[in-house]
């Protein structure tokens, strides 16, 4: 059995020959532009042959499952987390696989910039397993051209969707410098978290509150908190705090229990158990001992 399309969950746009030509007439996209679009989960039975080849480039993205793709007579074999750019005017097939049949993203692009993002060989090329890999980026970036140009064929929507595309073949071929982003990215997170922190330590914050204000899912956040500090937020919370307490014991004359309540501990005594804990000390022997 073989499908070109129709599978359940899929999605698919293939832009009128009007559209088309008004994109190569346009200054600002006929250097690249989408032709077709689609996404097609767990195709079982996925199959296409071109003797003749594309007028455009395709791009195929395997995000889960696997499936083979041959060109000139060479197969090669697409799994998870690679794709491969079909040449243009090229001959070639491609199916799932029967058994884990893939999941893709394609895309048809043409362009007179196009052979600026297209590797001459090597191809499938592998988008490596890390936490920078940004392969839910990749995917976003999909989505977003599918969905704005499924809007409407606006020239607005039409050069937008153009924008995205360069985007969207730029993080492809250069993969180290799209994940170095991720790098500068959460570092930024990570600054901005630790001075929410610093700006409430008079206050009870949970974790959703904080991932809130970096705008962040609460998993996500600790993900990266955690990869990049080696502690929880909780707990870099917790010694924002004793930090805070060590400098009210040594240049206040405040009494504990008010130090406790000035860092939102309702309870003296579990302040002071969470203090020794992490200073050592208990309160009133780490004064003593700093004012000798």
């Amino acid at each position: 059995m073989k499908k070109k399309d129709d599978f359940e969950g899929q999605k698919m746009l293939v832009l009128p020959s009007k559209i088309i030509k008004e994109l190569k007439q346009n200054q600002f996209t006929n250097d690249l532009y989408i032709t077709d679009i689609g996404y097609f989960p767990k195709a079982r039975y996925h199959y296409r042959k071109r003797k003749e080849g594309s007028l455009e480039y395709i791009l195929l993205f395997c995000v889960e499952g696997r499936g083979w793709i041959e060109v000139d007579g060479k197969r090669e074999i697409l799994n998870k987390s690679q794709y491969f750019i079909i040449p243009r005017n090229t001959p070639h097939r491609y199916a799932a696989d029967y058994d884990a049949p893939w999941t893709i993203y394609w895309i048809h692009f043409a362009g007179n910039k196009t052979d600026h993002f297209v590797f001459p060989l090597g191809y499938p090329r592998t988008l490596k397993e890390s936490a920078n890999a940004r392969f839910e980026d990749r995917k976003q970036l999909f989505e977003e051209i599918y969905y704005i140009l499924d809007e409407g064929y606006s020239i607005d929507n039409l050069e937008y969707s153009s924008v995205l595309l360069v985007l969207l073949l730029g993080s492809l071929k250069y993969s180290s410098q799209f994940g170095k982003a991720t790098e500068i990215y959460q570092k930024d997170v990570i600054s901005n978290a630790i001075y929410f922190m610093k700006e409430n330590v008079e206050h009870k914050l949970s974790v959703s509150q904080i991932a809130s204000h970096c705008g962040l899912s609460v998993s996500h956040f600790c993900l990266i908190f955690k990869k990049k500090t080696s502690r929880s937020p909780l707990e870099y919370f917790t010694f924002i705090k004793m930090q805070k307490a060590c400098a009210l014991l040594n240049f206040s004359t405040l009494k504990i229990n008010r130090i406790a309540e000035s860092l939102g501990y309702d309870d003296p005594y579990y302040f002071t158990r969470v203090f020794k804990k992490v200073i050592g000390k208990s309160p009133s022997s780490y004064r003593l001992y700093t004012n000798d």
